[in-house]
């Protein structure tokens, strides 16, 4: 009977849903993250707009994040848009479509900044560049997909 119980919970807990990693883009110009979850914590530094940042934590008015280096800290929620950004942390080259082959848009250097549109099948992701053109670049040169 045990060995019965414990094979039906495993194959719930399997059947439930990944969870998703939440992205998210500073939507003010300069956000300013904290040690804590609260105006009296420690000042860390300040974020850019757009800077993308992975949601930890969500509180009421307060979510903790990790940036592309892997350092957290905590943030207003109210300075986040749902806009999800990349950043582009090894050179490389934006095509006009998912392959190898296909013409090159632009070089993305190391530290620009792409708006996410969609991650593909095959390692690609789908972003929109500064001047709204579309395009792809490869899902290891970037962060946030």
């Amino acid at each position: 009977m045990v060995c019965a119980r414990t094979l039906l919970l495993a194959g719930l807990l399997m059947a439930l849903p990944a969870h998703a990693l939440d992205y998210r883009a500073v939507a003010v110009p300069a956000a300013i993250s904290y040690d804590a979850p609260s105006l009296q914590g420690k000042k860390l530094f300040v974020l850019g707009r757009d800077f993308p940042v992975e949601v930890i934590v969500n509180l009421d008015k307060w979510v903790k994040v990790r940036d592309y280096t892997g350092t957290l800290a905590w943030l207003e929620k109210s300075q986040l848009a749902d806009k999800r950004m990349l950043v582009v942390t090894l050179p490389g080259d934006v095509r006009a479509a998912a392959q190898d082959s296909a013409a090159v848009l632009t070089r993305a250097d190391k530290g620009s900044l792409l708006e996410w549109q969609d991650t593909l099948p095959g390692g690609w992701v789908k972003v929109r560049l500064p001047d709204n053109a579309i395009g792809y670049i490869k899902q290891s040169q970037v962060w946030g997909a």
